[in-house]
């Protein structure tokens, strides 16, 4: 018997597995499908591209084939470790645009706008250049300045303000437009993941027990109410009895699996898997929302790329380096600079996002690239197509069902080739001119709107940000309500980014973890921190004082 099962050891569920046994009163009882993040390449931020490729630490999930994009399955890493996908991720620290939390408010989620959410975010972190406004220190989550001294990265930021983007030394401050250096969830070279940040630390609390190598097979109830978790662990079935919640923190694809499983969900679909309906909630699993992505590559000509450690001895120089004085390359995740840029001068935010690597990125890095090169990867941060996860079978070991609909909203297409062309305007600036070598892709013969149309139809991939297949809300399809809640049962919630009723600017970690944190407060019958109303800096000012 517990008080709280938490189901998941990911992003969210490793925050509640901290503050909910903060209080030696309350059971704790977290459940990972996954093994311990013992792997050197987790907690190494260089070894981010091994665990991409795929491993015991990823499900290694596939869509089904997309329409939109020439019926392609597009490959979906996600982390199946403690930590869940903050121990495989590229370990940037972003939150998304203020509006984006507003906008859920206007949506009718009481308590979830940006003044209410940023106390979240501070209080999750341990910002390495201080508090302020806008950030918080000595929370569980480090975030520093990135450390490498390659030399492309700051190149990139110069070729962008040559290309008319603002400076912006803080996408997580008073502005997300511009062109800046990203801060990083790593401390003293080690990655901070959601187990490090927030198990680690508390592995000795009597009251919390953490279960790994356990996969959920169905949620109980006893009438309405949640009140046990079954699950298979070392090939037998065991069960878990819940005082007062189960806590769904699966992730996007996972919970709607877990509860589709366990009776809630769409009664038609549970029917045809001979599935008992618990509840009838047509909403679980609809409102898939992800970033898609398109690569622009150039060869470099210069020897200055991460290309240098697709050689067996310079890998083995890195690794020695870093298991000795924890520096050098092995403690960069590669993705030290980003922009977010409006494909409109009349939007009211970007609409963009772009990740620079100084290499070629081939097929989730499961491909080394030809030779020394340098990429941006370009997002549509507010996707307009929706897709839905579905079962396969009821067969908890099956995966789910993934269908993202990727492009399927015409709009979304538009603004990505704008992207491209936008990339390509930044890589011509000057500062590249002793760099630039011959565009790899999408290519010099490809130009027209209809030319990069086809590219990115056939190259798009994910950029890993699925959210929205529970979501928050007030209307027949939402699924919990803005106290993250199942509808129509007791005892049950979900707290993960499948929560969220629209995707955010950015990289969904951070935002992910804030989620958590403010549940968590809920669950406790806490009384929300206090909002933060802030006040508009003078963005010219602290750009030109970072310069």
């Amino acid at each position: 018997m517990f008080d709280f099962v938490v189901i998941g050891a990911g992003s969210a569920g490793c925050v509640l597995a901290n503050r909910l046994s903060e209080n030696p009163n309350n059971k704790v009882l977290l459940l990972e499908a996954g093994g311990k993040d013992s792997s050197l390449f987790i907690h190494m931020p260089a070894g981010v591209a091994e665990h991409l490729k795929g491993g015991a630490c990823n499900w290694e999930f596939n869509t089904a084939p997309e329409p939109h994009l020439n019926n392609r399955g597009l490959y979906w890493p996600r982390g199946k470790v403690l930590g869940g996908s903050s121990a495989i991720n590229g370990m940037i620290y972003i939150r998304g645009h203020k509006s984006d939390y507003d906008h859920w408010a206007e949506l009718g989620n009481r308590g979830w706008s940006y003044s209410e959410i940023l106390p979240y975010f501070k209080r999750s972190m341990n910002q390495e250049r201080g508090a302020s406004e806008f950030h918080g220190v000595n929370g569980p989550l480090e975030v520093e300045d990135p450390k490498s001294d390659n030399e492309l990265f700051d190149v990139f930021v110069q070729a962008g303000r040559e290309a008319g983007l603002p400076y912006n030394p803080d996408f997580n401050g008073a502005e997300q437009e511009g062109v800046g250096p990203y801060q990083v969830t790593i401390s003293q070279g080690r990655r901070s993941s959601a187990a490090t940040a927030y198990l680690k630390p508390i592995l000795t609390r009597a009251n919390l027990r953490i279960e790994t190598n356990a996969l959920v097979s169905k949620i109980l109830f006893q009438g309405r109410r949640a009140n046990s978790v079954r699950y298979i662990q070392n090939k037998k079935v065991k069960e878990a009895l819940a005082a007062k919640e189960v806590i769904v923190c699966a992730g996007a694809v996972q919970s709607p699996q877990i509860l589709n499983l366990s009776g809630i969900g769409d009664s038609d679909e549970l029917r045809r898997f001979g599935i008992e309906m618990v509840q009838h909630l047509p909403g679980v699993g609809k409102n898939l929302q992800d970033h898609l992505d398109i690569g622009i590559q150039h060869y470099c000509t210069k020897p200055i790329t991460l290309f240098s450690q697709t050689k067996l001895h310079n890998k083995l120089i890195t690794l020695a380096q870093y298991l000795l004085f924890r520096n050098g390359l092995g403690a960069s995740n590669g993705l030290e600079a980003g922009a977010f840029v409006k494909t409109d001068p009349e939007l009211d935010r970007p609409d963009i996002q772009y990740h620079f690597i100084p290499a070629f990125m081939l097929d989730h890095a499961r491909q080394d690239g030809p030779d020394h090169g340098y990429m941006l990867h370009a997002c549509q941060l507010r996707p307009e197509s929706r897709g839905y996860i579905s079962l396969n079978s009821a067969d908890p070991k099956d995966p789910p069902a993934i269908q993202p609909n990727y492009l399927s909203a015409s709009k979304d297409l538009e603004v990505m080739i704008k992207a491209v062309k936008i990339g390509r305007k930044i890589f011509a600036a000057t500062s590249f001119d002793p760099y630039r070598g011959a565009e790899y892709s999408p290519g010099p013969h490809i130009q027209t709107d209809a030319e990069i149309a086809s590219f990115i139809r056939q190259n798009a991939e994910t950029i890993y940000h699925p959210v929205g297949t529970c979501r928050m809300g007030n209307d027949n399809l939402a699924v919990v309500d803005n106290t993250l809640k199942v509808k129509g049962v007791e005892g049950l919630r979900v707290v993960d980014a499948s929560v969220m009723p629209t995707l955010v600017g950015g990289n969904t970690n951070a935002p992910t973890i804030m989620v958590a944190e403010k549940a968590a407060d809920m669950i406790l019958g806490y009384e929300p921190l206090n909002p933060i109303v802030t006040e508009k800096e003078s963005f010219q000012k602290e750009s030109a004082a970072t310069l």
